[in-house]
């Protein structure tokens, strides 16, 4: 019988590839593949010299210390994060580069050099230490896309006091989860935000959430104003623009942390038991942001760079404050939603200010495809000049659109793997060098030693999948679950001792390169085949009518599974039983028989969480007919709505 790693590798075999251009080669940071070897021959030394782009008060003594599953990682060195991304730029020739320019979902926006920046770190500082924060305390951040919120991580960073930053979309039971389970001394949040023209109330579920908390004071930025409504409590709250007034206009010393410092936690769900709060140190991590920075993104002092994530996650974390703005970049905030006030608002920023770099989510790019491509057309995008991607497997066809329509068939495509866990991009092109196949992350960064491994821990050959692993430490890796180190070697190191189990199926085609499958738990059991969603996805994609699918196993009493596969069609595209059969068909012709989805749902939306990625879990517990689970996160919670009575409709 065929197995499903035959079928999922008749499926990416693509044909399709792309070489870096000379001219790209030949300006980028890395072009000379022997990097690749040099690492793999000696990660310490590796590390240790891109550790030397950042600016450290005492030099680390020792590279690595590993003892399964900690690492520990500069061993003796002392650094600040905050003083590497803004104050060694403004004391030398980036003085008044613009650092952040930042866009308003209303229109309004700011652009701050880096000595503006500087200041406003400084002075925040001078706000929490006020408050009584001190090194080691932790502050949690509660702020929609504003300057502030990159300003609060930053001073948080210089003082020593540990962030924990929440995503503004999560519900006050959420923020408070968060706020109790790290002993939080400090909420920063704000009067409101602004969501497709609407209302966040931010600081209403801030004053639920902080009820009977550690939380003794809440700092509050007022973005909106008397229209959110807002009420201060006396004793406890203050407003920032009030208490900055109160604080110097002097320069705050950088707190000299050590190399092992927790600079931040980040919380992320699991599947099941309360989120986890992972723990980045100081030094490592921000090797890890800066490094990718060079590498992945090939970042150059003219680029301008623009990152779609929210800093509620990770990908903001990494890629909008610490690693650019460590590489003394410009990059690009903004407030918004791709579709307010119209669905040409990415390529109007794109074209306002110039931005040569773009990183955004698969299942933007997929919104951005059903939309079709005349609202790209009104716009200049010919100063961009490489293109990334983030946060879920992409498929070849998505990835082609992205590559013809947004980088004009010119601009590499880094399709980056890596996880809150990992800190960094950990398996990507490097667009000088790899040559790129639609679809496939290609190969581990420099430095980083992935394998796909089988149910026993061995390497799996070329042409076969299984799980993918890490089998070495990497600096940026997480140092444990917060309060729970237990958990942490549970969850992270229990199946294979001494290698990091990221949760994450991949495939390792006949190149070397790696395809993502998705979480271990998006494999599909028909009648003993697996089968990865992303496999039926890619299909169910690469149909011309179809803009998005997410496909999940139903119990089958035959099959063991049966395949349910929901989909959005493009504008314009007719729902008819004639398309069932004929999508049906197509998914056969692309991967087989045992693919064929016993049932499709059109649906005109997916759940997704906030931060872009479809809920599986919660399509499961539709197509099974269970009760569904918390739904805080969705993006648009009346969708289950609809997609419940779609999928009674179909039986």
């Amino acid at each position: 019988m065929t197995t499903a790693s035959n079928k999922l590798d008749t499926l990416l075999q693509e044909t399709r590839t792309f070489q870096p251009s000379e001219a790209f080669r030949a300006q980028a940071n890395f072009n000379d593949v022997s990097v690749y070897e040099r690492a793999e021959a000696d990660p310490e030394g590796y590390w240790a010299e891109q550790a030397q782009h950042l600016t450290w008060f005492r030099p680390f003594e020792k590279v690595l210390e590993w003892n399964p599953p900690h690492a520990k990682w500069f061993i003796g060195g002392k650094i600040n994060a905050a003083y590497n991304a803004v104050d060694r730029h403004r004391e030398g020739a980036r003085k008044n580069k613009a650092a952040i320019i930042w866009e308003g979902e209303p229109g309004d926006s700011k652009v701050f050099t880096y000595d503006m920046l500087g200041r406003e770190v400084d002075k925040a500082a001078h706000m929490l230490t006020k408050l009584g924060v001190k090194k080691g305390d932790r502050v949690t951040i509660y702020l929609p896309m504003i300057p502030e919120l990159a300003i609060s991580l930053l001073a948080c960073a210089k003082i020593g006091a540990i962030h924990s930053v929440v995503f503004g979309g999560f519900s006050s039971k959420a923020l408070r989860e968060r706020i109790v389970d790290c002993d939080a001394k400090v909420l920063i949040t704000a009067d409101a935000g602004w969501r497709r023209g609407g209302l966040i109330p931010l600081k209403q579920n801030a004053d639920e959430a902080v009820v009977d908390t550690p939380v003794e004071k809440v700092l509050v930025v007022q973005r909106v104003g008397e229209q959110s409504g807002a009420q201060m409590q006396e004793g406890r709250d203050v407003y920032w623009h009030e208490l900055y007034k109160q604080v110097p206009n002097t320069p705050y010393p950088a707190e000299e942390m050590d190399s092992e410092d927790p600079l931040f936690l980040l919380y992320t769900s699991g599947t099941t038991g309360k989120p986890k709060g992972i723990v980045h140190s100081t030094a490592g991590y921000l090797v890890g942001a800066n490094t990718s920075l060079r590498t992945v993104f090939d970042i150059k002092d003219s680029d301008v760079y623009f990152c779609t994530a929210d800093i509620g996650w990770i990908t903001g974390h990494t890629y909008i404050v610490y690693g650019p703005l460590s590489a003394g970049a410009t990059v690009v905030m903004y407030e918004g939603a791709p579709d307010w006030p119209h669905r040409g608002r990415f390529w109007e920023i794109i074209e306002k200010y110039g931005a040569t770099i773009f990183y955004t989510a698969p299942t933007s790019i997929r919104t951005f495809m059903k939309w079709g491509t005349e609202y790209l057309e009104q716009y200049n995008l010919d100063t961009l000049r490489l293109l990334g991607t983030v946060g879920e497997p992409i498929n070849p066809e998505v990835w082609m659109w992205f590559h013809e329509h947004v980088g004009k068939g010119k601009a590499p495509i880094v399709d980056t793997w890596w996880q809150t866990e990992t800190g960094a991009a950990m398996i990507a092109p490097l667009p000088g060098i790899t040559s790129l196949k639609p679809g496939s992350a290609t190969r581990p960064v420099p430095g980083i030693s992935a394998k796909v491994v089988d149910e026993e821990g061995n390497e799996v050959e070329p042409g076969n999948g299984g799980y993918l692993v890490i089998t070495k430490p990497w600096p940026s890796m997480l140092r444990t679950v917060w309060g729970d180190d237990e958990r942490f070697r549970n969850t992270y190191f229990g199946k294979f001792q001494g290698i990091y189990l990221p949760g994450d199926g991949a495939h390792l085609d006949k190149d070397g390169y790696f395809w993502i499958l998705g979480r271990i738990d998006d494999v599909i059991n028909v009648s003993g085949h697996r089968i990865g969603t992303m496999e039926v996805e890619s299909a169910l994609v690469d149909h011309p009518s179809v803009a998005e699918a997410a496909v999940i196993g139903r119990s089958h009493e035959v099959k063991g599974q049966a395949i349910t596969a929901f989909v959005t069609l493009k504008d314009g595209v007719e729902q008819t039983p004639e398309l069932v059969a004929e999508l049906k068909q197509h998914v056969v012709g692309k991967i087989g028989a045992l693919a064929r989805p016993e049932e499709i749902i059109f649906t005109a939306e997916l759940p997704k969480t906030r931060s872009a990625k479809i809920m599986r879990r919660l399509l499961r517990d539709i197509a099974e007919g269970r009760v569904i689970g918390d739904t805080t996160t969705l993006a648009d919670p009346s969708v289950i709505d609809s997609l419940k009575t779609m999928y009674k409709d179909s039986e």
